[in-house]
């Protein structure tokens, strides 16, 4: 149990020191991991920056996820074969879908970072955090596209994440630290005192909390 995500990210700054003053960049998932990863960051002497990920819905459900994008200095697009071809939706649509979701990206890392051009993660070691993990969709996406920018190794470092879906992951990053992994995750908020939702005053001084170290 955490008392919250400061005090989850300084627990996993503790079990991520050997990486301390090395060429390491940390990537948080807005807006939740973005509290755990200032402590890290703050921790380890590196640069924090953010890994934004917008799923892709099938217009007619939304929530059916046909595809996904992530920001970066080359956005990447990852489509769910399985879903786009079930859909009937045309690869027109699905570039046009693409797009939007693209400017919902840039509009909110212009809100975050100002406009600041992402950080360069090649041949670096990237930490990539989030404040907790159950079906593992997002944390996927972000690690499919990290592997495209050509990280010299990827570290995920949640505070709790679901047994079935990091074991799952192992197979897709170079290390996974995660503090607790209990069998059934019923709720991340379960394993925290206090998971307040984050503002978005509260993500930009975070960031701007690490920059000016």
């Amino acid at each position: 149990m955490f008392d919250d995500r400061a005090d989850a990210g300084r627990q996993l700054a503790n079990a991520l020191k050997q990486y301390r003053n090395q060429d390491v960049v940390v990537l948080a998932l807005p807006r939740g991991g973005v509290a755990v990863a200032a402590e890290i960051a703050n921790e380890l002497g590196a640069p924090l920056d953010l890994i934004i990920v917008r799923k892709v819905g099938v217009p007619y459900q939304p929530e059916l996820a046909m595809g996904a994008v992530m920001d970066g200095s080359h956005p990447i697009i990852v489509r769910n074969d399985d879903v786009f071809q079930r859909s009937g939706v045309s690869e027109e649509l699905f570039q046009s879908e693409c797009a939007e979701e693209l400017k919902e990206i840039d509009r909110r890392r212009a809100l975050y970072c100002g406009g600041a051009v992402p950080i360069n993660v090649t041949g670096r070691t990237v930490v990539l955090v989030d404040d907790g993990i159950a079906t593992g969709a997002s944390a996927r996406v972000a690690i499919r596209g990290l592997q495209q920018r050509k990280p010299r190794k990827v570290i995920l470092a949640v505070p709790v994440g679901a047994t079935e879906t990091m074991e799952a992951l192992r197979h897709e990053v170079d290390e996974v630290v995660c503090l607790e992994e209990p069998a059934a995750l019923d709720a991340i908020g379960f394993h925290y005192h206090d998971f307040s939702q984050l503002t978005d005053e509260e993500v930009m001084h975070s960031l701007a909390s690490v920059r000016s170290r």
